[in-house]
């Protein structure tokens, strides 16, 4: 029996799509369904230095000697991930670096064999560790931006490299993980107070796997709406960081409703104090918000969707809405 063909990479130049256009990304439920046969990874552009500062940023370009090649960091998505959990491992297992995942820059689909590969890549910030060559990668070069650009061997990845320095130019000074409460009971089965009804049985799953889908953003703060479903689903992230999370009724449906103006500027807040912080409220408030900072911004969005458990990483400069992932899922892409 003849093997089967290996799965390479050298021509991904050839038939590629690069769609990497836009501050306003998203990554879709079931993001395999949307190309034929495909195969999914994640990476980052990693960097290091002062983003206030676009000539001391260094990019890292690896060298693959299965290939012969240099590329950006990425690898393909194991059981049980989300796409951003798989970015933050694949880093780490090929350079050793831990790393902040940044803004989502986009996707590059490209033929491989019979089936489509789809990388999805962001911007990682470096914030510790050491490289060891091995057996995947066995130099790194740190390089400016100018200069990795000419030693990437492939025209996709350089534009993805284009796309990042790009967002260096206006560097998040905050972000914001807008997070939809996971599912809850149905309210037409539910006797008792409203804020008192609780995640079902998906909703407890759903709030357990934004724990490694929002780990690799390094979030410093958690608020929560006052809900309880609303606490429930901040409550395993903040468990893992060590962190209380910080409870304001203005962070929900009801804040919202009764004092917008309270409502926006206690957002405002938490913007102001930078970092990245997540916020977990309602379907209602979401939108609501992100259409008042989008309209207050330098980001235009015309629909804006807030699934349950659904995520909105909100970079923002100085004050002012710069970018806008949508990450419609915690549930494993694969």
């Amino acid at each position: 029996m003849a093997k089967s063909p290996k799965l390479h990479e050298t021509d991904k130049d050839r038939d590629s799509a690069l769609l990497v256009t836009g501050r306003h990304q998203k990554i879709a439920a079931d993001p395999a369904k949307e190309h034929k046969r495909s195969m999914l990874a994640a990476g980052a552009v990693l960097w290091r230095g002062d983003v206030r500062d676009l000539d001391s940023i260094e990019i890292a370009v690896i060298h693959r000697p299965h290939y012969d090649d240099w590329s950006l960091a990425k690898g393909k998505v194991d059981p049980g991930e989300t796409l951003p959990t798989t970015a933050a491992r694949e880093i780490l297992e090929e350079t050793g670096y831990e790393v902040q995942l940044g803004k989502l820059l986009g996707k590059v689909t490209y033929p491989v064999l019979d089936r489509t590969k789809v990388v999805y890549y962001w911007t990682g910030e470096v914030l510790s560790g050491e490289f060891v060559p091995n057996d995947e990668v066995d130099e790194i070069r740190w390089l400016p931006i100018d200069e990795a650009k000419e030693l990437l061997s492939y025209d996709v990845d350089t534009q993805v490299l284009a796309k990042a320095e790009k967002r260096f130019r206006l560097p998040a000074t905050s972000r914001i993980l807008y997070v939809r409460h996971g599912r809850a009971h149905q309210r037409r089965n539910w006797d008792g107070e409203d804020n008192l009804r609780p995640l079902d049985k998906k909703g407890r799953r759903q709030a357990e796997m934004l724990v490694p889908m929002l780990l690799p953003y390094r979030p410093t703060a958690v608020y929560s709406a006052l809900p309880d479903r609303c606490q429930a689903t901040a409550a395993p992230l903040a468990d893992e960081l060590n962190l209380d999370v910080e409870v304001d009724r203005l962070f929900g449906d009801d804040g919202w409703l009764e004092s917008m103006t309270d409502a926006q500027a206690r957002f405002r807040e938490v913007i102001d104090a930078g970092g990245v912080s997540v916020v977990v409220g309602q379907g209602t408030v979401i939108p609501d918000m992100i259409a008042w900072l989008s309209a207050q911004g330098r980001l235009p969005l015309d629909e804006i969707e807030a699934k349950k458990a659904s995520v909105w990483v909100l970079s923002f400069h100085d004050g002012e809405l710069t970018g806008a992932d949508y990450l419609v899922s915690p549930l494993p892409v694969k």
